[in-house]
């Protein structure tokens, strides 16, 4: 019988999908970029999704946030998107977190217990501290670098965050972890690019969240973010196919 996984069984075989079914994600960030990568994963058969954010839809998300729309502002992000993927799979396990990530928070949110953790995360303090804690955990780890002010997504690359360059805020949490004596645990790939435009428009006010979140409010475009995501979803689904019944 045919469903809606039919033709990335066609692909993958039963066994695939059945692997893809079994693995549990957390996302941290369901932005521009988060967004799309929760979408992708979703429709490719990942059923145990964590979605951890602690912003509410604005006006200035609809154009590049997958959930964002006139209809959804004001509603957290992590209840708007949750609606959005039960949408396409109605059985799907989705557990939306409204927090923010910290180090000093990191213990609420069991890193240990998944099987992959996906960093969208703007906050450079946050970042710093997801991607350490997690490159220790047993989970996979994909972490997204900059995907503002930039418009070509023939320039979009994956590499080993250590091999990142070009990237304004891969550069700065190096710098953060050589500064502060951290280290990361096990390699793990970025999804960047070298591209790196300037804002055009007259900068706006910035929301309450994007003060918390980061010192300036860039442009940024769907294409782009979108591509961001899809990729990151697509690095998961090929880990997953890759280690076979590992």
């Amino acid at each position: 019988m045919e469903d809606i996984f039919n033709r990335a069984r066609l692909l993958l075989g039963n066994e695939g999908i059945e692997r893809i079914s079994s693995k549990h994600v957390s996302l941290f960030g369901v932005g521009g970029v988060g967004s799309w990568c929760a979408e992708s994963l979703v429709r490719s058969g990942i059923t145990h999704l964590t979605l951890v954010d602690a912003d509410c839809v604005n006006i200035t998300n609809v154009n590049r946030q997958l959930m964002a729309t006139t209809l959804t502002i004001g509603r957290p992000k992590v209840e708007a998107l949750k609606d959005r993927l039960l949408e396409i799979n109605p059985d799907a396990d989705i557990t939306p977190v409204q927090a923010l990530f910290s180090a000093d928070n990191a213990a609420d949110f069991h890193l240990d217990s998944y099987d992959y953790i996906i960093d969208c995360i703007d906050s450079l303090k946050d970042k710093t501290a997801l991607i350490e804690l997690a490159s220790h955990s047993p989970a996979n780890l994909f972490s997204s670098m900059g995907a503002a002010l930039k418009i070509d997504p023939t320039r979009i690359r994956v590499a080993e965050f250590w091999d990142v360059h070009g990237d304004p805020l891969a550069r700065a949490i190096r710098k953060k972890f050589h500064r502060e004596g951290r280290e990361t645990g096990k390699p793990f790939l970025c999804v960047y690019s070298e591209e790196l435009l300037e804002n055009q428009g007259e900068p706006e006010e910035p929301s309450a969240d994007d003060v918390i979140k980061k010192a300036c409010v860039n442009g940024s475009l769907a294409h782009i973010t979108a591509i961001f995501g899809h990729t990151l979803a697509g690095l998961v689904l090929q880990d997953i196919v890759s280690r076979g019944g590992n």
